[in-house]
């Protein structure tokens, strides 16, 4: 009877052990992307969490979005680069080690910022903000 406990023990602690390396991944499988909360035709990680969308900046409508394992250092990683341009949108900088970039699309500006652990998405409100930042680019 009390090996039978033991037993029980020891297979619980194993499925919580199984459970708990599954659920702390920290790296994004760059697999799936869905349309920014700000730009739909913008796309973002599926994994990507955004608990809030700031409106506040008088300038820019941006998301911030929450990505375990992203680090501001190697900047945007390929997989995500290459479905930024499968998605038809063109990078109008060429500095790859800086953490800010500016994308563009017909008409339509997107400034991407990358840190550790989140990046904010950016869209200038207004023509005039979207052609200086063009414009300085």
């Amino acid at each position: 009877m009390k090996r039978a406990r033991m037993l029980w023990a020891l297979l619980i602690l194993c499925i919580a052990a199984v459970m708990l390396a599954g659920c702390g991944s920290t790296k994004p499988s760059w697999e799936s992307f869905e349309g920014a909360l700000n730009e739909k035709s913008f796309p973002v990680p599926k994994e990507a969490n955004s608990p809030d969308r700031t409106t506040t900046n008088a300038a820019m409508d941006y998301v911030r979005y929450s990505l375990p394992g992203l680090k501001e250092k190697d900047s945007i990683p390929e997989p995500y680069f290459k479905a930024i341009q499968n998605w038809g949108w063109h990078e109008l900088t060429e500095d790859k080690a800086s953490s800010s970039h500016v994308f563009k699309k017909d008409q339509l500006v997107v400034h991407l910022t990358i840190h550790d652990g989140y990046f904010i998405v950016m869209i200038p409100k207004d023509k005039k903000t979207a052609a200086q930042s063009i414009g300085s680019q």
